[in-house]
């Protein structure tokens, strides 16, 4: 009985390891494509904790401000000539003045998510931080 119990114990180990094992490669292997890839932007992660920039979180929750940011998201949302990455720009108000961050593809689309910015009702100052991917 304990010879049985223990070739039962070896091969139920033995199968959990074959099984683990290659899971643990293929998670390794994604690990380091994300790493290497293009999309990867931990740097520019790093650069918004430390303060210096604004972030979402720094947006004002004043029924003025809120609406300012809803406005212009809306805006850019239906324009369907904009990429994804401009749909997807920050958009941060603070009494007023409305920061623009993230990347875009064209230096066209920072434009127009600048001037759909500067047309809203109640903004004061546009402060255009967005990142053109190409020229």
């Amino acid at each position: 009985m304990f010879k049985r119990l223990s070739l039962v114990l070896v091969t139920l180990t033995v199968g959990l390891l074959m099984i683990t094992s290659p899971t643990q490669a293929e998670q390794g292997t994604a690990m380091q494509l994300a790493a290497d890839s293009v999309l990867e932007n931990s740097l520019r992660n790093v650069r918004d904790k430390d303060n210096t920039t604004l972030t979402p979180e720094d947006q004002k929750e004043t029924k003025k401000d809120i609406k300012i940011t809803a406005h212009i998201r809306q805006k850019v949302v239906r324009d369907k000539s904009l990429s994804v990455n401009a749909q997807n720009a920050k958009i941060i108000s603070r009494s007023g003045t409305v920061t623009l961050r993230g990347p875009v593809e064209t230096v066209a689309e920072n434009m127009k998510l600048q001037k759909i910015a500067e047309k809203t009702r109640g903004v004061v100052k546009v402060d255009n931080q967005l990142e053109n991917k190409a020229p």
